[in-house]
């Protein structure tokens, strides 16, 4: 299984130039079963004053050019996350597309970010847990802050997911954590993280960018720099289930 992570420079350009520019990168990215692209890219996670008015429906404009996208790359899409508005609730929405250019799941971000940001006030958590079927395995959808909450990822594993694909706007300010928390998700799991995360400067802060692709056992199989990236890896997608079996500390879980 090929993957490809694109960890796009968030900056502050509009939104039109910003989809043009991530739709040119995915025309560019190696060949891939799997593209991922980073949380809220299409205004920049800490555009608060954008969110709102940018927003739009998963039939909106963003989607659908990224569902055609899929179909000309022949591979699944993973478009980051983009802001959803649904009557007078907003939400931070990752969207996972097919190969056939249909959304195949999306995630309502449940762990909004507070700390130094806007995201608490101006959007509506996600309630829901997404694990959806694919063709190398079962994969739980997670954002960014979602990270620092293991729980969630337990939740996935109880679902069957073997894979957990992460979207993110995570500052440079916490390199080290998101790199502890990549390794710790994948690894107490025996599940594959792919992550994507943004790089560059938003709204004043510097994002960590250090895309990665962990395997079962903790071990960093590809990770970006601290710029823009594209981060590539080829990947053995039965190795959870081997790793499960020679290892079943899974199993050995006491459930409180």
């Amino acid at each position: 299984m090929k993957i490809v992570s694109i960890q796009l420079a968030a900056g502050d350009g509009p939104k039109d130039e910003n989809v043009t520019r991530a739709l040119g990168l995915v025309d560019r990215a190696p060949e891939a079963d799997l593209i991922l692209l980073p949380e809220i890219w299409p205004c920049g996670f800490f555009s608060f004053g954008r969110y709102h008015a940018e927003s739009e429906s998963l039939g909106g404009p963003t989607v659908t050019a990224f569902k055609e996208k899929a179909v000309a790359r022949n591979c699944c899409i993973h478009m980051g996350s983009l802001v959803v508005g649904e009557g007078d609730r907003y939400y931070n929405t990752s969207v996972l597309i097919s190969a056939a250019g249909e959304v195949v799941a999306s995630y309502r971000k449940i762990h909004l970010f507070g700390y130094q940001s806007d995201e608490t006030r101006l959007l509506t958590p996600g309630s829901d847990v997404v694990v959806v079927k694919m063709p190398w395995g079962k994969c739980g959808l997670s954002t960014c802050y979602d990270l620092r909450f293991p729980e969630l990822f337990r939740r996935m594993v109880d679902r069957g997911a073997s894979f957990f694909l992460v979207t993110s706007a995570w500052p440079m300010a916490r390199l080290e954590a998101w790199r502890l928390f990549n390794r710790a998700r994948a690894h107490e799991n025996l599940a594959y993280l792919i992550s994507c995360n943004c790089a560059g400067t938003n709204g004043g802060t510097r994002l960590a960018g250090h895309s990665m692709v962990v395997d079962p056992w903790g071990r960093i199989v590809a990770e970006g720099s601290d710029d823009e990236d594209v981060v590539s890896a080829e990947i053995d997608p039965d190795l959870p289930i081997q790793v499960r079996a020679e290892f079943p500390a899974l199993a050995d879980r006491t459930l409180f």
